[in-house]
């Protein structure tokens, strides 16, 4: 069928288009869209009776040589409405060496190979390795120089080949970042022996033979996830503009990664149980302390994660006291001071058995949440900062949903007007199609451009949305800045999303198997660097062997009895608007 030449109005310009008649109406707007930049889902085209659909068939709609299309919309934020030629050519994967297939977007990352019983330190190194910062400052670390310079200079030449833990056996930090680079050009299962090597070497509990005499014992991956953290306190430095972390106060101070990242303070007050101390005169003990992890602990009485998390808060201790000349029970209750922008739970699932001597599993089905409301747990002073930036963020959040709630309701009604549109036109006859045709154009007044509307577009709906989100985004990012304390590395919200999870199977810690999920980051957005989301799609870490799974699965992990129960959390502060956000 012969092409029909007409106009497309748009933005105060005219474009000439050749329209396939035999076509429909998303080919036509796909065609609109290489002219003007804007996308098929954002195009308004004006016909007469109504708007053009994605299914319309141009044939039924009578157009003449030099008919004018009215179009409104317009490119997505940011978008100057011109096709570029991508930035770099385009590489298959045949094409591409192992390293580089590792790095494309979307890969399958490296499972790590079991070693014999090493299940527990594979869990725990996937989940650390989902901590991106962690990842960057890895890669710029460098052993302090101790020893010759030619030493030194030979462990340089081994690090280069991932092989740095020859040299410095004890540095597990070199190992942890020579691994990671070695696990970053692999999709095969990696063998982490230098790092274990290094382990062993340091803390020679790992290094416990099986009480069966054949090979290495199975170990506990919280105990495993402790020493890391704590090695890297200490030797992983960052540049860090808080005086308050810093040891001087100084600008140009170091701070450990771990502190600024991972470490919460908590303010505690000890105070004994009972009156006659009080009537002596004794005063409860106010302490402050750091923390790197939380513990829920789990009774009869706890079945949800923030149970087991304020039953953690308050402890009783048995003590001398000063005023009474005797042992006396105190409570000692904390609450946070300072939330970090990684948070890690622990539970306390394991305890001692005496008569078996080993460590037991409690069974116990305890839930936790895919978001952590954690300003309950604060002290009154954090909560005031916090509880304002929370409820801000709550808000911004129900409005971007309403809004991608109402878009997708309105390209289903557009769809179904669109199909009632076309079956009602084929079951006409050419007579019944030009009567129907004149009454729609004398219901619009005549006008065919339909050039003054009287109500709003759906763009204009969706632009006043857009406004309204990027204000509330501004007020936001405001309150954030209001606040007092600008440490880099806390959590300003009080919220949390979870992103690792670290699993146990059996019914002792000295026994069963170690698994591990890690949050899928999705896409790259080209334009602000960040990372969207990917579906609520998880990687599980089962040593060697990869896969992707649904949070449906991680919901099963609450535990219960003998199968996968969570032992570790990980959960990372939600992100909050930044200057770039809400430019516009």
């Amino acid at each position: 069928m012969a092409t029909i030449p007409v106009v497309v109005k748009h933005q105060g310009k005219r474009h000439n288009v050749e329209l396939d008649p035999s076509s429909n109406g998303e080919t036509f707007k796909y065609q609109l869209y290489s002219l003007t930049g804007v996308e098929p889902d954002r195009q308004k085209i004006l016909v007469k009776g109504g708007q053009l659909k994605d299914d319309t068939d141009l044939s039924t709609l009578g157009i003449k040589p030099g008919h004018t299309f009215l179009m409104m919309g317009s490119a997505a934020s940011g978008d100057k409405g011109e096709l570029e030629r991508p930035k770099e050519p385009v590489r298959f994967l045949e094409d591409m060496t192992e390293a580089e297939a590792a790095r494309a977007e979307g890969a399958t990352p490296a499972g790590l190979q079991n070693l014999g019983n090493t299940c527990y330190l594979n869990s725990t190194l996937q989940t650390l390795r989902s901590v991106p910062e962690l990842q960057e400052e890895l890669s710029k670390y460098k052993p302090s120089s101790s020893g010759s310079a030619a030493g030194s200079s030979l462990l340089g030449e081994l690090g280069q080949f991932g092989l740095g833990g020859l040299g410095s056996s004890m540095d597990l930090t070199a190992c942890l970042r020579d691994l990671y680079k070695q696990m970053s050009e692999t999709q095969e299962g990696f063998p982490p022996l230098m790092f274990l090597n290094a382990l062993r070497s340091a803390f020679p509990q790992f290094a416990q033979k099986s009480r069966t005499g054949s090979g290495y014992a199975q170990q506990d991956a919280e105990e495993a996830w402790s020493q890391i953290v704590s090695q890297l306190r200490q030797k992983l430095k960052v540049k860090d503009s808080s005086p308050q972390l810093g040891q001087a106060g100084d600008a140009s101070d170091e701070t450990s990664f771990v502190d600024k990242y991972m470490s919460g303070k908590f303010e505690s007050v000890l105070k004994c149980d009972e009156s006659a101390a009080a009537d002596v005169g004794e005063e409860p003990v106010k302490t402050e302390d750091f923390f790197l992890k939380l513990d829920c602990h789990i009774s009869a009485q706890v079945n949800h994660l923030r149970d087991g998390i304020s039953a953690g808060l308050e402890e009783k201790i048995e003590k001398m006291s000063p005023t009474l000349g005797r042992n006396a029970v105190y409570t000692k209750t904390s609450r946070i001071s300072r939330l970090p922008k990684y948070l890690t739970v622990h539970f306390v699932r394991f305890f001692w058995k005496r008569d078996a001597q080993k460590k037991a599993k409690i069974m116990r089905k305890v839930t936790f949440p895919q978001e952590l409301d954690a300003v309950e747990f604060c002290t009154d002073e954090l909560k005031q900062a916090l509880i304002p930036v929370r409820d801000k963020v709550r808000e911004v959040g129900k409005e971007e949903e309403d809004n991608e709630r109402q878009r997708k309701r309105q390209k289903r009604m557009e769809r179904a007007e669109g199909s009632d549109r076309s079956r009602e036109l084929k079951a006409k006859g050419p007579a019944d199609e030009r009567q129907l045709s004149e009454e729609k154009k004398a219901s619009s007044g005549g006008d065919s451009e339909m050039a003054d509307i009287a109500y709003k577009t759906d763009a204009e709906i969706e632009a006043e949305r857009a406004a309204s989100i990027l204000a509330a985004k501004k007020e936001l990012l405001q309150l954030v800045n209001s606040q007092p304390n600008q440490d880099e590395g806390p959590n300003r919200s009080g919220l949390y999303e979870l992103r690792g999870v670290i699993t146990h199977q059996g019914a002792s810690a000295d026994s069963g198997h170690y698994t591990s999920y890690v949050k899928k980051d999705g896409p790259q957005d080209p334009k602000t660097g960040k990372r969207k989301e990917a579906d609520g799609k998880w990687w599980w870490f089962n040593d060697d062997k990869v896969s992707e799974v649904d949070y449906d699965k991680i919901e099963t992990l609450a535990g219960g009895g003998e199968s996968h129960s969570a032992l570790i959390l990980l959960y990372r502060a939600i992100e909050l608007p930044s200057p770039e956000d809400v430019q516009g």
